[in-house]
């Protein structure tokens, strides 16, 4: 098993050196719909995401492709999950080593090993999704492409990062 590379440790000293990702459920009118989303531990920007009906290792590969396609990571790069399925695939690990991307992941079972995106994911769902069960899985779809694109990542500040914006922190590394 891949080893556990962060130890809770979720600070770097430059933006696309290591990113952490996790899958959400967000429950709609029509049945279950799964965001998994990676974050620069940076910037504590989502530098990629995917949503999908599906839970399965195609959802975490195109948010990784949309990652590496949007900030070009450096050589290297640590990549922290938990071991679930999609993350632990030999497809996937196949892919991370194709991009000279180095996997981490959390110890079974333990949530605070992935605390960043735990956190992430419990504000997108107290700040916007409350009660998504109402909603058709377009309408969640087109709100989390919202939150995550127009808002999270350009308006929202965060207290990690001295209260600035993610976009802005991101940008201003020289």
């Amino acid at each position: 098993m891949t080893p556990n590379i962060l130890d809770q440790n979720f600070t770097t000293d430059q933006p696309n050196k290591i990113w952490v990702t996790d899958i959400t459920y967000i429950n709609t009118n029509e049945g279950w719909l799964y965001l998994a989303a990676i974050i620069d531990l940076y910037s504590r920007m989502v530098v990629g995401w995917s949503m999908s009906n599906s839970i399965n290792k195609q959802l975490v590969i195109d948010a990784l492709l949309m990652a590496v396609d949007r900030c070009k990571p450096v050589k290297n790069l640590v990549f922290h999950s938990d071991q679930g399925s999609q993350y632990t695939s030999k497809n996937y690990q196949f892919l991370l080593n194709t991009k000279s991307i180095i996997s981490s992941m959390s110890h079974k079972g333990c949530c605070y090993d992935n605390a960043v995106s735990e956190s992430f994911f419990s504000s997108l769902k107290r700040e916007l999704l409350i009660d998504t069960s109402q909603h058709s899985a377009q309408q969640a779809r087109t709100a989390i492409f919202e939150y995550i694109e127009i808002f999270y990542n350009k308006q929202r500040r965060h207290s990690t990062i001295n209260y600035c914006i993610p976009e802005k922190f991101d940008s201003s590394f020289s």
